[in-house]
């Protein structure tokens, strides 16, 4: 597949339907308008890619809806340089977003035919996470701690602590919590005991596994 003029059209566009939905921070747009989501789907679905929703992309799992990819995004307030870990890498989409941005990425997947699929994609495409694991993205990544940006990309019952003692002190945890719908929260680190906990509406997520791999 390639990525054409009208692409790009339809890319403006939904970043347009995004700012008027409420997102706000013009480098989170400017990644939308520039990032060619339509190759991170198979390409029998490449109509349907730039249209804010979400979409399977095997394994059970699916590609986030824009708006949900933006919103998060927003949320952690990237700087560039932040070293942001990703729980859920799927297509690759919302790691490329953050890419954009010019954070360092830490991204985990647990879904091995996902996580051989999309590696394989990013060097194809010549994005460049810090490291692409296959594990349990209830652990974190101790080794590679503490992180200015933690973004869940799956439905969690209870936030992991284990992510929460992987922030730095002024970092923030963007997770969606609960079972059948979730809540998007934000989690910020205020001292090394004491976080910042807001919520911030209702979004629809795949589960968070535990210990699947």
């Amino acid at each position: 597949m390639k990525d054409t003029l009208k692409h790009k059209g339809m890319r403006k566009k939904l970043a347009g339907i995004l700012a008027v939905k409420g997102i706000q921070d013009s480098k989170v747009l400017d990644a939308i308008e520039t990032i060619p989501r339509h190759l991170f789907l198979d390409s029998g679905f490449e109509d349907h890619a730039y249209q804010d929703k979400a979409f399977p992309i095997g394994a059970d799992q699916t590609i986030s809806q824009p708006y949900t990819v933006a919103f998060q995004t927003e949320l952690l307030k990237i700087k560039p340089n932040d070293s942001i870990l990703e729980i859920g890498t799927g297509s690759g989409y919302q790691t490329a977003v953050l890419l954009h941005l010019r954070a360092k990425v830490y991204t985990i997947e647990r879904q091995q035919e996902l996580f051989k699929k999309t590696k394989l994609f990013f060097g194809k495409m010549n994005y460049r996470p810090r490291k692409v694991v296959f594990g349990d993205g209830y652990k974190g990544l101790p080794k590679e701690a503490p992180f200015d940006g933690i973004i869940v990309t799956a439905g969690a019952p209870s936030v992991p602590k284990a992510l929460l003692s992987q922030l730095k002190v002024g970092g923030r945890l963007v997770i969606p919590v609960g079972v059948e719908e979730q809540t998007m929260t934000l989690y910020t680190r205020k001292s090394e005991k004491e976080f910042e906990k807001q919520e911030l509406g209702t979004f629809r997520f795949v589960p968070l596994l535990e210990n699947k791999n």
